[in-house]
């Protein structure tokens, strides 16, 4: 009795060692996470590099619209430009109230600030509102658009700059001086 069944468990153990039906799921799914993580990291950074040049692209036309006195001479306030001139801009992407425009002006090159304006107050409420000088004639400006984008996983976030909001501050500069109007 304990001869047969040995003899049945040696084959069975034999067959199983040479069974190779199973070994490519198996492959898989050693590889499918690495390979999952990967992909979704390719597409955010993908998404968060797209996000960045529409809102650099936007600013720049923003930019154009002081640099030649078209917003100085309909006198519009900061949330009209923001609907009117950057909104339209921007692609599905972007949560249009979550957009921060900044305007200011300056004496010389060497004062202009381009350095990235906070998104968050210090009891973590978004700012969507910043400085709007509209300048005049010969004057230094800088428009700045910032947005917070949404990070989603550990690949992308581990990388870039963090708020501390689960964001990462997406912003787009134009810096020139305005044109004789």
């Amino acid at each position: 009795m304990f001869r047969a069944l040995a003899k049945y468990l040696r084959r069975d153990v034999a067959r199983f060692g040479a069974a190779r039906g199973g070994a490519t799921m198996v492959e898989f799914a050693l590889i499918a996470p690495a390979f999952l993580a990967m992909l979704f990291a390719i597409i955010e950074t993908t998404l968060f590099l797209f996000a960045q040049a529409t809102l650099q692209d936007a600013a720049f036309e923003a930019g154009r619209q002081f640099m030649t006195g078209q917003v100085q001479n309909a006198g519009t306030t900061q949330s009209q430009f923001k609907t009117n001139a950057v909104c339209p801009m921007l692609s599905a992407l972007f949560n249009c109230n979550n957009v921060q425009v900044d305007v200011a002006t300056y004496s010389s090159y060497s004062s202009e600030v381009t350095s990235a304006p906070a998104l968050y107050d210090t009891s973590g409420n978004l700012i969507t509102t910043g400085t709007w000088n509209l300048g005049t004639q010969g004057d230094l400006m800088v428009v700045q658009l910032a947005y917070p984008w949404q990070i989603f996983g550990i690949p992308l976030g581990s990388i870039l700059p963090n708020t501390g909001y689960g964001t990462a501050e997406v912003m787009g500069v134009s810096a020139f001086m305005v044109e004789p109007y």
